[in-house]
């Protein structure tokens, strides 16, 4: 799968959870009696179970964005069963379809700094202070605010939500792309949870005197919240933080299962040190992404990921080794051929446009890398996961000894 197919994979659950929520509100009259006070009590029992998870994996945005949910059902309960031309719940319904997109967009561009510490504490607290301005605005009645939040921007208008007026309509639309973007920028599958839960909360409030539909949405946002605090998650536990690709740990699990035939191959950067100690860490890091990106890539239907350090391990299920060579030999060769680029003090940060390439930067402050790779594959006499990477562990050693950028059976 392609970095982009990741990028939109991500998105599968929250598109799923929305599918569910539309069948449930066409369909849920063919509940069971006894199932059928969900539609009431639904968002409760996701927003404990979510909470509490969130909470103990320490996710922060998680834990408000369920809170920020959490208390628009309660306000759609106690004020918008009634008709929005009563002042109180025009007032209330407005701030609701402004503030809630614009606080879960918010909690996607923001980074997750945890929530039992004072970050916790002043994104909660900005949110306790939102709630007690939406009440003084309701309470004292404040007519030129809510008139403002009705105000229409642009005659006529281009198209209608149900009753959200174009303040609503404006705040959805941005937070939704800003939310979208932030998803596929940083691959979290909070941010794409986040994305998914101002569209079905656009769908609750369009509506906002249906209180099952109200229900079963806000439902399908809180299980998207909650479903991404697992899936990121299992990413940290899986992934590789620096550069993205599985883990070892994602390694160990995938060998467990393997049939009788693959083949692995274990992929060292040459002179990492070396290269760490002249030109510094950070571009150290720039190094072992661009590597892990290239062999995330390669062909044969190999698997990579990271073994640890600068070594990278890829698994070939199914193939032999001379299946598996030619692709490692490509893949040996991309990398070599790859332009890293060097920022001096007195480069702009920006390139101009035709100046960097699909094979790096072509400039003269650049510099490349190679990898050796040791390859072995399973046979009788290495008849366990464990023995084929060390003869593949050993056969790299054989490569560098013969001078590295070459690959060794």
């Amino acid at each position: 799968m392609s970095g982009l197919a990741r990028a939109f994979a991500q998105f599968a659950v929250p598109i799923a959870l929305l599918a569910a929520a539309f069948l449930l509100v066409f369909y849920g009259d063919a509940l069971p009696p006894s199932l059928a006070g969900l539609k009431t009590y639904g968002p409760y029992i996701v927003f404990g179970i979510g909470t509490v998870l969130a909470a103990a994996f320490n996710r922060g945005r998680a834990v408000l964005a369920l809170i920020v949910l959490i208390a628009a059902y309660v306000v759609q309960q106690t004020w918008l069963q009634q008709a929005l031309d009563v002042p109180k719940a025009r007032a209330v319904y407005a701030a609701l379809v402004i503030l809630v997109p614009f606080n879960l967009a918010l909690l996607a561009l923001l980074p997750e700094r945890g929530l039992f510490n004072r970050h916790g504490l002043l994104r909660l607290a900005a949110v306790g202070i939102q709630a007690i301005l939406v009440v003084w605005v309701v309470e004292a009645n404040v007519i030129d605010i809510v008139d403002w939040a009705y105000k229409r921007f642009l005659e006529p208008p281009p198209f209608k939500v149900g009753h959200i007026p174009q303040a609503g309509i404006a705040s959805i639309g941005l937070a939704l792309a800003a939310s979208v973007v932030a998803g596929l920028i940083t691959r979290s599958a909070i941010c794409a949870g986040l994305a998914g839960a101002i569209v079905a909360f656009t769908v609750a409030a369009h509506v906002p005197s249906a209180p099952v539909t109200f229900s079963i949405f806000t439902s399908a946002a809180e299980l998207m919240v909650t479903i991404a605090v697992l899936q990121d998650t299992f990413r940290m536990a899986f992934r590789d933080e620096l550069t993205g690709i599985p883990s070892r740990r994602a390694l160990n699990e995938r060998m467990a299962g393997l049939g009788n035939r693959y083949t692995m191959a274990m992929i060292d950067v040459d002179h990492f040190k070396k290269f760490n100690d002249t030109y510094g860490h950070d571009l150290g890091d720039q190094v072992l992404k661009m590597v892990a990106a290239r062999i995330d890539e390669v062909s044969g239907g190999g698997k990579a990921y990271r073994y640890g350090g600068e070594e990278f391990t890829v698994l070939f299920p199914g193939k032999e080794i001379a299946q598996a060579v030619p692709h490692l030999e490509a893949l040996r060769k991309e990398i070599e051929s790859y332009r890293l680029a060097l920022r001096a003090s007195d480069r702009p940060k920006k390139v101009k446009r035709g100046k960097r390439e699909k094979g790096g930067w072509r400039g003269k402050s650049a510099v490349s890398v190679t990898v050796s790779i040791g390859v072995a594959e399973r046979n009788e006499r290495l008849a366990t996961p464990q023995a084929v990477i060390d003869a593949a562990d050993r056969a790299l050693y054989r490569a560098k000894e013969k001078g590295r950028n070459q690959l060794s059976r």
